[in-house]
């Protein structure tokens, strides 16, 4: 199992140089965010303006995370069909869970590079320049466990879409799919309400896309 998660980081190592950076450049745009504010209300400081941060910090990061790990996902699927990744390694005694279970890990694995840097530092900064009667480690989660689920439902929507790009009603499902997501997460925030409707969505996608490797002729 190492040995294919091994593989599929060195074949996607774009993925999580890409988040690495995105991270880095969302903590920045953050600690400028709320240094600027901070200096601006210093003589008459109430704390954190949530609605600038979220323009400056949350809309790009949603957009990235939509885009960005549905094209991981799309990208994983499209590269086994291409190049018959899977038939190889089926020839080496690979079982085709293992495989799948592999590139799912290290799905994870790039959306935890973008999400955890980018989570501890906003901690941090609300720790620092918040007051304490606002700060609030259990929002500040909530918002965490949202976007993750959010990323990995975009990327299973991807892993889908890339295993059946040569047809096109799953291809154009995947597209509107995505597009949903958007004013599905600003309509129900970050609330218990988007994490049991991801979760459901989630499970669904899997219980399909294991469905449709273990049958589909590689």
């Amino acid at each position: 199992m190492f040995t294919l998660i091994k593989r599929e980081i060195r074949d996607h190592i774009v993925y999580f140089i890409v988040a690495a950076v995105l991270s880095a450049i969302f903590i920045f745009i953050s600690i400028f965010v709320i240094s600027q504010y901070e200096s601006s209300q210093r003589s008459n400081y109430r704390g954190i303006d949530s609605g600038m941060f979220t323009v400056g910090v949350g809309v790009p990061t949603v957009a990235i995370i939509i885009i960005g790990f549905c094209g991981l996902g799309t990208s994983q699927m499209y590269l086994d069909r291409t190049r018959k990744i899977s038939a190889f390694l089926s020839t080496l005694a690979v079982s085709r869970d293992r495989i799948l279970l592999a590139r799912i890990i290290t799905g994870i694995l790039v959306i935890l590079t973008l999400l955890m840097p980018l989570t501890i530092a906003i901690m941090t900064l609300f720790r620092l320049y918040a007051p304490p009667v606002l700060f609030n480690p259990g929002m500040v989660f909530e918002i965490f466990t949202a976007a993750f689920l959010m990323a990995f439902a975009c990327y299973c929507i991807g892993l889908q879409t890339g295993w059946n790009s040569g047809k096109v009603a799953p291809t154009l499902g995947g597209i509107i799919l995505t597009c949903v997501f958007v004013p599905l997460i600003f309509i129900k925030g970050f609330g218990a309400e988007i994490v049991v409707i991801l979760v459901l969505f989630i499970i669904a996608s899997l219980i399909r896309i294991r469905h449709t490797f273990m049958t589909t002729s590689l």
